[in-house]
């Protein structure tokens, strides 16, 4: 059995890219410890557990609960119903605190991700993380990040050389045409919050996509290709580049991830599965070693 830390923000983390992990690491027998910034329970971003909020009409008192749009746009039923076992689970409910994690206690770490601004940021800017994600690649342990969790491991950088440690792996993360797909779509259900989608967004005179979670972490790679999207004619690239379509357990069709080593990273919840998956193999006896792809 191995032991797996779940950093989490106090609030806003993604539901599926934190629950999908733990149900099914759970289920092959590992142990998830979870960690917080006070030690206290988190919270998802209640807009993607609820739906509410994603519709025009959402930010009117009595129509907010009348969910359309959302319905389509919020964690699909099976993320739900992970996130609702997840938090009435014990080790949820009784989290670490941020700055008592310690690598060397724990097989793996893997970094969800979130959108929200006002929670993702003090996770993905904190330094006491990014120290804790260099330690982990130092010491050769598993380290997945899907999302916007990939932002915070291009933020980690090692003492020793200056530079990310993601610099010289090969990776994907939120894309580009994922996120402004959906910050355009965000405008127009949730127009009275038109950036609900953007955590970071771009000053005056920065060119439209400077602050995106692909730029930024391209620019810490050693190359710009070693960022990786689905290459063009891969099988059922419609369905994975979409943004319409999440994997299963039964179908892992719509799902792209990277390997590196011992790295595996994701773009979008509806990678999650497979995400997953491809970590539990990292943390099996003798620890694979996966080719990027």
């Amino acid at each position: 059995m191995a032991h797996v830390l779940i950093p989490l923000p106090a609030h806003d983390f993604d539901p599926t890219e934190a629950a999908i992990p733990w149900v099914l690491l759970t289920r092959a027998g590992h142990s998830v410890i979870f960690a917080t910034p006070d030690g206290k329970p988190a919270t998802a971003d209640a807009v993607m557990v609820t739906g509410v909020g994603l519709d025009p009409w959402g930010f009117i008192p009595g129509l907010r609960r009348l969910v359309l749009f959302g319905r389509w746009l919020r964690a699909n039923a099976g993320a739900r119903r992970a996130y609702a076992a997840m938090i009435a689970s014990n080790a949820f409910a009784v989290p670490l605190r941020w700055d008592d994690l310690h690598a060397g206690d724990f097989d793996g770490l893997i970094l969800p991700g979130g959108h929200r601004a006002r929670g993702m940021q003090p996770y993905l800017e904190s330094r006491v993380l990014q120290s804790l994600v260099v330690d982990f690649f130092r010491a050769d342990k598993p380290v997945g990040a899907i999302c916007h969790g990939v932002l915070l491991a291009a933020r980690a950088i090692d003492p020793a050389t200056g530079k990310s440690v993601l610099h010289g792996r090969k990776t994907t993360s939120l894309t580009w045409a994922l996120e402004n797909a959906a910050a355009r779509l965000g405008r127009i259900i949730r127009f009275w919050d038109p950036f609900y989608y953007r955590t970071y967004r771009e000053e005056a005179g920065q060119p439209v996509g400077r602050m995106s979670v692909e730029a930024e972490v391209t620019r810490a790679l050693a190359s710009p290709a070693d960022y990786r999207d689905v290459p063009t004619g891969t099988p059922d690239y419609q369905r994975k580049t979409s943004g319409l379509v999440r994997d299963s357990e039964s179908d892992g069709t719509p799902a792209f991830t990277v390997c590196d080593d011992r790295y595996v990273s994701a773009r979008w919840p509806g990678d999650a599965h497979a995400f997953a998956s491809v970590f539990a193999r990292l943390l099996a006896p003798g620890g694979d070693r996966l080719d990027p792809r």
